[in-house]
């Protein structure tokens, strides 16, 4: 009977701890970062968690975006194909970045494929998801979509300073 309450309890633990270490790698994405504990055990509850193989792609150029993509541990390759169909690098994301995160405006094609680039683990955020999660909870959605906005900016301003410099 012993071995079962380990069990039952270690597992009850073990869960516990999984989801507080979740929590404390979500507070650490910039898009999340000014939420509260609570705010954050909300969107958790959105989350879907998946481990992509090496080589496996996330989403293909082309594909009508569904989700932005974060990446707890690993390594993903944003690339594009050349007319002979070779792979170029647009970027390469580890830990704690995210990408597709135009994808929770609006469902536009993606205009680049995301390739996992060794063993990552990622958590997934549906549009769908998150704006039935921000029409229930408009203070969530008030600081997620200005950290996007925010976001978006500086990645707009970024890109314009490299095309300047070329």
């Amino acid at each position: 009977m012993t071995p079962q309450k380990t069990t039952m309890w270690s597992s009850f633990f073990g869960q516990n701890n999984r989801k507080r270490d979740t929590l404390l790698f979500l507070g650490t994405v910039p898009l999340f970062a000014s939420l509260t504990k609570r705010e954050l055990a909300t969107v958790h509850a959105i989350a879907h968690h998946r481990i992509y193989q090496e080589d496996e792609f996330i989403f293909r150029k082309g594909q009508p975006g569904a989700a932005m993509f974060v990446v707890k541990s690993g390594m993903v390759n944003i690339v594009d194909h050349d007319r002979d169909n070779q792979a170029n690098i647009l970027s390469t994301l580890d830990d704690n970045s995210f990408f597709g995160e135009l994808a929770l405006l609006d469902d536009s094609p993606r205009s680049a494929s995301a390739v996992a680039a060794r063993s990552t683990e990622t958590f997934a955020f549906f549009r769908t998801d998150l704006e039935r999660l921000l029409n229930s909870f408009p203070q969530i959605g008030h600081k997620v979509y200005r950290a996007l906005a925010m976001i978006i900016g500086k990645r707009l301003k970024e890109t314009n300073e490299q095309l300047l410099n070329k």
